[in-house]
């Protein structure tokens, strides 16, 4: 059994699925990769992309699978634009109960980073924004939280040692 993750960053790793999603079983699954990595990988034998490794095992990647299995996460490549963030959304539950019209951000032409931007100004008046959980320069998994949130997740993902810029 691993040693036990110091008290204060399996806290701010709980407060920051609490933050980014309501699943109930994104903080268990998180959790256990952070303090059982053969654990985590044992409950995710046959998975095609699961490391083999428990030394390989990263909350924080985790965290991106969890928010995945949940249905909270809309995942963009590079090459992507305004059209396919706005499928990507249309499917996320924050964005289904908030009733948001994803016409000016299907209307987006350019960059990730553009078409981000568009959709924050669709989904500002229903308290909503988009944060990007930085994984690599391949892809862009972005989560729909409250904007009153914002700061502290990217407060906290910044003390784990993750980025949540697009930059």
């Amino acid at each position: 059994m691993p040693a036990p993750a110091d008290p204060a960053v399996a806290a701010r790793w709980e407060r920051l699925c609490a933050l980014l999603d309501d699943d109930e079983h994104l903080w268990p699954a998180v959790r256990q990769a952070l303090l059982d990595p053969a654990g985590y990988l044992a409950a995710r034998a046959g998975s095609p992309l699961a490391p083999t490794d428990p030394a390989d095992v990263d909350p924080w990647v985790a965290l991106i699978d969890g928010l995945d299995d949940a249905g909270a996460l809309a995942y963009l490549d590079p090459g992507d634009q305004g059209e396919e963030l706005a499928e990507a959304l249309a499917a996320l539950p924050r964005v289904v109960r908030a009733r948001v019209d994803l016409g000016p951000v299907t209307d987006t032409d350019g960059d990730v980073p553009t078409a981000v931007r568009a959709a924050d100004a669709v989904l500002a008046p229903a308290g909503l924004c988009l944060v990007h959980l930085h994984e690599d320069d391949d892809a862009h998994p972005l989560v729909v939280v409250r904007a009153v949130d914002h700061a502290e997740i990217t407060a906290t993902a910044q003390a784990l040692g993750h980025r949540t810029d697009l930059d």
